[in-house]
């Protein structure tokens, strides 16, 4: 029986230390069934399930779909990114090699990345459309842009198929 898990939101947040205090407006600024990775990997234990139970309250109010990334399974979360888990799997892909190792892993979506340059990664060779439209051509499952993206980008991506976008500095503005 295959797992049950929310609607695979189009938008979504990627957390991120360098947000500081931004994060609480771009939460608030997430249309109703959007998506929100949590990584803050650099966080103490006691200090990272903290911060995840206030963004999950936030969450629950606002309807929105909040998945964690790194090991510590977390009170409140949908799904996981990066690993199987209960509920919704998310997957970081930066090749097809790594793409169709995920899909095989039982990845519902992709978040692939970077397709265009990024403050979070500066200087990281980045995709462009061309690649990342190769990269994703003929895969069987819902691809989530990452790197760079707003929602002109994500106009201009449209005809590749993606499902959806991501990114921190769209959401805090």
């Amino acid at each position: 029986m295959p797992t049950r898990h929310p609607p695979i939101p189009r938008l979504w947040l990627m957390t991120d230390p360098r947000l500081g205090d931004a994060l609480w407006d771009a939460l608030e600024r997430l249309p109703r069934g959007s998506g929100v990775i949590f990584r803050h990997y650099q966080l103490p234990p006691f200090e990272r399930r903290a911060l995840f139970a206030r963004i999950a309250k936030i969450a629950r109010r606002r309807g929105l779909i909040l998945l964690r990334a790194g090991a510590e399974p977390m009170r409140g979360e949908r799904g996981t990114h990066g690993r199987r888990g209960r509920g919704l799997a998310t997957w970081p892909v930066h090749s097809r090699r790594e793409a169709v190792a995920a899909i095989r892993a039982g990845a519902d979506a992709l978040l692939v990345s970077p397709v265009f340059p990024t403050r979070s990664h500066p200087g990281t060779p980045v995709l462009g459309p061309v690649r990342f439209g190769l990269l994703v051509r003929g895969l069987n499952v819902p691809i989530i842009a990452l790197g760079g993206m707003d929602p002109h980008k994500a106009r201009r991506l449209k005809a590749l198929g993606i499902h959806g976008w991501a990114a921190i500095d769209a959401w805090a503005r």
